[in-house]
């Protein structure tokens, strides 16, 4: 089939609410870009500047939680493209206790009976390795889910290792910045694994992902998909403020500041990837 004909049967498949599916947009143009959010007005933004996909959590300051059920919900009535839910109970390290996977498997189950599209997840040995028992057993609950595995991956021992183990464990993909704290920083990694994967899991970069940085990771990777927050902040409607007071630690979100995923920020990252990829 010639490539311009399939790319606009592409474009122009609609669902049944007659619109337009961005996702079989993604797919033609050969990238997927995930948007990670934790507000609905950020889920709206993402999808009207070009994602295809969402990671929903909370707490982003934390580096994702597990999202309210609530959040899932409005976040499914306004939008339609896929929507992947954050499984984590707390922040810190991915070593967790019998307790806190009690918690994780009825997050899943909440999750998936509350229409997430697919789950996010990870959890580590504490010597620094995949564990792998325990994710099998997640794995086997998130059916017929695909899950992605999140930069837990960055805090391993030996990468080629567990990367082998992801795709032996059945995880449809994987979000790294390549064990450093930016995709950027890490793109020698990042691109490794890319070239070890094989088609056999997706990588995708994510971690510090900006327009100016995109065009670099994506070429110097290799990768078809990209995870991004494509955030700016705004400040709060609050008329009367108490800034003696802060609802956290002493190291947290201001109160009077909001960030947002931006729909300006997305689409020039959409636009940016179109053209490289």
């Amino acid at each position: 089939m010639d490539g311009r004909i399939f790319f606009f049967n592409l474009f122009f498949k609609k669902n049944k609410h007659n619109v337009v599916s961005v996702s079989c947009l993604r797919m033609a143009e050969g990238f997927m870009m995930e948007v990670c959010v934790d507000s609905v007005e950020s889920a709206v933004n993402a999808e009207r500047g070009g994602a295809g996909r969402l990671e929903l959590c909370s707490s982003l300051l934390e580096g994702g939680l597990t999202p309210s059920i609530g959040l899932l919900q409005v976040v499914k009535q306004n939008v339609k493209i896929p929507v992947y839910a954050m499984v984590r109970p707390r922040g810190g390290d991915f070593l967790y206790s019998d307790r806190e996977l009690e918690v994780m498997r009825k997050d899943m189950e909440l999750m998936k009976s509350h229409g997430a599209d697919g789950l996010v997840l990870g959890a580590l040995t504490e010597d620094g390795r995949v564990d792998a028992e325990l994710c099998m057993e997640l794995l086997a609950l998130s059916r017929p889910l695909p899950v992605t595995f999140h930069r837990a991956f960055d805090m391993v021992r030996e990468p080629v290792v567990a990367l082998e183990t992801l795709v032996s464990l059945g995880f449809q993909r994987l979000l790294t910045s390549g064990s450093d704290c930016t995709a950027l920083e890490g793109l020698p990694v990042i691109k490794r694994l890319v070239e070890q994967a094989k088609g056999r899991i997706i990588v995708m970069p994510g971690g510090g992902i900006t327009e100016r940085n995109l065009q670099r990771i994506l070429e110097g990777s290799g990768a078809q998909e990209f995870h991004c927050s494509a955030r700016s902040s705004r400040d709060s409607a609050m008329k009367f403020r108490n800034t003696c007071v802060t609802m956290g630690a002493s190291f947290s979100a201001p109160e009077y500041g909001l960030k947002m995923a931006d729909v300006s920020k997305v689409r020039i990252l959409n636009a940016i990837a179109k053209n490289t990829l």
